[in-house]
């Protein structure tokens, strides 16, 4: 598998699913592979949908950086609950640097 790091994923329950992610896969993909409930990512990771909305812990935010202006447009007009940590998971590239990042999965997805 290469470089892994750790995610944790938390459903809107508090139930947490810590999986190991390829370094270079996205949050959305890796969530995708290993079952993880609540990531419906209908546009395949193409920054289309918001489907694939989560709240990225605090002390992740400054390690996974702000959205960028498309992703921008789609939280604000598709989210339901936009917080300041609110990304899209396809939009967040896993790196060694984001080992145990964690991310809040919102109860619903547009």
């Amino acid at each position: 598998m290469g470089v892994v790091a750790k995610v944790i994923y938390i459903d809107s329950a508090g139930r947490e699913y810590a999986v190991d992610a390829a370094v270079g896969d996205t949050v959305m993909g890796t969530a995708v592979k290993n079952g993880v409930p609540g990531i419906v990512a209908e546009c395949g990771g193409n920054c289309s949908c918001a489907t694939c909305h989560v709240w990225v812990a605090g002390e992740f935010a400054s390690a996974v950086g702000p959205p960028g202006d498309m992703e921008e447009d789609l939280l604000d007009m598709g989210v339901s609950e936009r917080r300041d940590t609110s990304r899209l998971s396809c939009q967040i590239r896993v790196t060694e640097a984001l080992d145990g990042l964690t991310v809040e999965i919102p109860p619903e997805q547009p």
